[in-house]
């Protein structure tokens, strides 16, 4: 099977998959991040179904993408050769052949922590799988239970969670805080990721990437909130999402161990993100603080709106497009940097 490996520009690298294996379907789970626009159905404040967001998308509309354009679930759904964008299990357009295609269930705002959800009102990691669970009964009406066993063998299952756990729930409110330390904290969800991936295995889910929390602390709202009056990275944040990747890497190793049909690849996005921070022009960006949305400080979801907040003339020079995600042409050189090395590991 061919694939087009997007290395950050307009051209592509044929790439050919290990054993001639083919990949029928692609499943996200996770955050804002990769949510392509289910958060658009359901009773929350956390959207992105306006402008700016998704100005430089096909057609230039706002789909609930948190991007100007596509997020990491369409760019992995392209990259592994199954089609050009992933859709929301939520919309109510889907055809048969969306469906089993492949599809994102992930919820902006959500995280391993049932409280980040809670808080903002989003799907939880729990209700994620519930909706794969309803996914799995609607494909067998329609398909036969060995092809949807088939699917669910063959296919790439993603999961990006995390940063809001410890960016939104743990440093902005002060409800865990008075619970947990950080080293206990991050124990609390490296125990959800467990529980979540062991429950994802156990609905037939072999080829499983689970990408890190980023250097969440360098992501402009977090540099004003927590970088002191020259707006540096946060380090309380960062050092947070290095002790939880350390634990989650050493639990999806011990997970590989006592499964030995399972693929769990431990997907690192810390120390890309960091490298395109500190090296900006090695990959064609000009601004690494700021987001191209209003002032690029604090404008995210509803602040980032046409009303109030202008955008830049050229996103493609931002690494971040408002002031917590990145913009689509830094989630297409972090895609190149995040698989180039580790595409292999899951056949």
């Amino acid at each position: 099977m061919m694939l087009f490996f997007n290395n950050g520009g307009d051209a592509a690298t044929t790439l050919i998959l290990p054993k001639n294996e083919t990949v029928p379907a692609v499943f996200v789970f996770g955050d804002s991040i990769v949510d392509s626009g289910n958060n658009n159905y359901i009773e929350t404040i956390v959207k992105a179904n306006f402008p700016p967001y998704g100005r430089d998308f096909f057609g230039g509309r706002p789909t609930g993408r948190f991007s100007n354009g596509k997020v990491p679930s369409d760019l992995i759904a392209e990259l592994f050769g199954v089609k050009e964008l992933l859709p929301a299990y939520l919309s109510p357009n889907l055809q048969l052949q969306d469906f089993v295609s492949g599809v994102s269930f992930a919820s902006g705002g959500s995280g391993y922590d049932p409280l980040t959800s809670q808080i903002v009102s989003v799907l939880s990691l729990t209700d994620q799988l519930k909706m794969f669970k309803r996914y799995i009964k609607r494909i067998k009406l329609e398909v036969g239970d060995d092809k949807t066993q088939t699917i669910l063998l063959k296919s790439i299952y993603m999961l990006c969670i995390g940063s809001d756990d410890i960016a939104n729930t743990y440093y902005s409110t002060p409800f865990r805080r008075f619970q947990y330390d950080v080293p206990a904290y991050t124990d609390l969800m490296v125990n959800s990721a467990t529980s979540f991936l062991k429950g994802l295995y156990g609905l037939g889910a072999r080829r499983i990437g689970v990408v890190s929390v980023p250097a969440i602390g360098c992501v402009p709202s977090q540099r004003i909130l927590g970088g002191g009056i020259e707006r540096r990275c946060s380090e309380d944040s960062n050092n947070a999402a290095h002790l939880f990747n350390s634990k989650l890497y050493l639990e999806m190793d011990s997970i590989n161990r006592k499964f030995p049909d399972a693929r769990l690849v431990y997907l690192d996005i810390f120390n890309p993100l960091l490298s395109l921070i500190q090296n900006p022009s090695k990959y064609g960006f000009e601004v690494v603080d700021k987001g191209c949305c209003g002032t690029g400080n604090l404008e995210v979801g509803i602040l980032c709106n046409p009303f109030t907040a202008t955008s830049c003339a050229n996103a493609s020079k931002y690494i971040f497009w408002d002031s917590y995600h990145p913009s689509q042409q830094a989630y297409k050189v972090l895609n190149s940097l995040v698989f180039d090395k580790n595409i292999h590991k899951f056949f």
